[in-house]
């Protein structure tokens, strides 16, 4: 289940009766204050932070959590995993953890929680259904070939770690954020701007939102918790071909009504 992102803000009363009904709760959170709070909520909290290691690929690191999960699923007991913000977005634990439980004949269900996601939404202003919002995790457009287009909203998730093939580290530098902006410069001048973004996890917290430009986002401070959004660089271009199309369409359907 989701705990979403901001303590105590954004959790549900069917979320707190899953972690109160449990025999154990794995705690996958963003910050210790979070984990301390949950704690309160019932007697044995088991975090699988300590799992993460520098120099550690988090792939082994995710298999270790889902093993430590279907442990005690294993053994009968009702089991609850919290994540921060939605336990399906970027995070491979919990899908294979309910994937593996569910091969093995156990009853295993996902209940969503307020993303990184929705609070930028919130916080940016931003409606995914005015022009179109796209996103990407920011390596893929390095590793792959990617169609953005440009007349959408482009959001980037874990700048801070774009290009790393090692899944070992925690971050990467600048020349790799150099590399992601020579791609995004293929369809965005240098000088668009954009805005990193950070959702607080703590109530006395405020979001980040901060302005740059595409040709300053190397030099920028980003870890794994922020997110790089920009903005449409062009407007919508008309289908003129396929506007008169519907009228024709619109046109016969008004003489058969």
């Amino acid at each position: 289940m989701g705990l979403g992102m901001t303590l105590g803000s954004h959790l549900g009363p069917l979320a707190r009766s899953y972690i109160e009904q449990a025999d154990v709760v794995f705690a996958g959170l963003s910050d210790g204050v979070v984990e301390l709070w949950l704690q309160r909520m019932h007697h044995d909290v088991r975090s699988l932070q300590p799992y993460y290691r520098e120099g550690k690929s988090r792939m082994q690191t995710y298999r270790q959590m889902v093993e430590a999960i279907l442990a005690e699923v294993r053994a009968g007991k009702k089991v609850c995993g919290v994540f921060y913000g939605h336990p399906g977005v970027f995070a491979w634990a919990p899908h294979k953890a309910i994937e593996v439980a569910r091969g093995e004949g156990y009853a295993a269900r996902m209940e969503p929680g307020i993303s990184a996601e929705d609070c930028l939404y919130a916080d940016l202003g931003i409606d995914p259904g005015r022009v179109g919002c796209q996103h990407y995790e920011a390596s893929q457009l390095l590793f792959y070939r990617r169609r953005i287009d440009p007349t959408a909203y482009l959001v980037l998730w874990q700048v801070g770690l774009v290009g790393d093939q090692s899944l070992a580290r925690f971050s990467t530098g600048p020349a790799y954020r150099q590399l992601l902006v020579e791609v995004l410069a293929r369809d965005y001048p240098l000088d668009h701007p954009l805005t990193i973004y950070r959702t607080p996890t703590l109530p006395i917290h405020a979001a980040r939102i901060e302005q740059c430009t595409l040709a300053g986002l190397p030099q920028a401070e980003i870890d794994m918790a922020d997110t790089v959004v920009l903005p449409p660089a062009r407007p919508l271009e008309v289908d003129a071909a396929m506007r008169a199309r519907l009228a024709e369409l619109d046109q016969a359907e008004s003489v058969r009504a």
